[in-house]
């Protein structure tokens, strides 16, 4: 897929490190979504894993009884992943900036994006530095759901539809290195009232796809 500048494009053109120097310690998903997005992990990261969170924050969604060999992040602000305590080390870097990850080729287990992705100017580059990091045939897991700071976000992704968004999600991941393995598209319920009844909540989508480095 190539996308084109205007693609690229988003509303507000100053620089992210000022939109993200100011912490924020709230959830941007709702108790439901998180719920399913650890859920996921539960089922397909395993406890020997070196695990890389990318554009993490100060909350994690990595399962409470999992000890994981490794677990790496990003993201853009130093006191939300000094708050993350599942987080062992990590690094602050402007993706729409630059590209190249501090990482030692194939060396991570599972990548993960969640609420991330669609504030990637560059994603085929994001994508290709990954399948260089992650190991052969081991998992990169993108989720998200329908919120986003708007304003953020490139045109390619305000302007299409929730399934248009799987859709290019796929589309850049199996133009770059990764096989597609399995696309998530779930409605997710909060409940209400001391859980007497339920409300529909945040849309649960994850794209999960393995590293075809054979046909990079």
């Amino acid at each position: 897929m190539k996308l084109s500048s205007f693609d690229r494009a988003k509303i507000d053109t100053s620089d992210d490190g000022l939109f993200y120097e100011k912490p924020r310690y709230v959830n941007h998903l709702s108790t439901s979504f998180r719920n399913r997005l650890t859920n996921l992990y539960s089922e397909y990261l395993c406890n020997h894993y070196v695990i890389l969170d990318l554009m993490s924050s100060w909350v994690s969604h990595l399962p409470t009884n999992n000890k994981y060999k490794k677990v790496i992040g990003h993201g853009m602000n130093k006191s939300e992943l000094s708050a993350n305590n599942r987080l062992d080390t990590f690094w602050l870097q402007n993706f729409n900036k630059n590209q190249n990850m501090p990482i030692e080729d194939s060396s991570i287990d599972a990548g993960l994006i969640v609420a991330g992705w669609q504030y990637l100017q560059y994603p085929e580059n994001i994508s290709l530095e990954l399948s260089r990091i992650i190991k052969s045939e081991s998992l990169l897991i993108i989720s998200f759901t329908n919120r986003a700071f708007w304003t953020k976000s490139p045109n390619i992704w305000t302007n299409s539809s929730e399934g248009k968004r799987v859709e290019y999600v796929q589309s850049v991941l199996s133009d770059n290195g990764w096989k597609v393995d399995q696309v998530i598209k779930e409605k997710t319920y909060d409940k209400k009232l001391f859980g007497l009844y339920s409300s529909e909540s945040d849309p649960f989508f994850s794209v999960i796809a393995k590293n075809n480095k054979s046909n990079n």
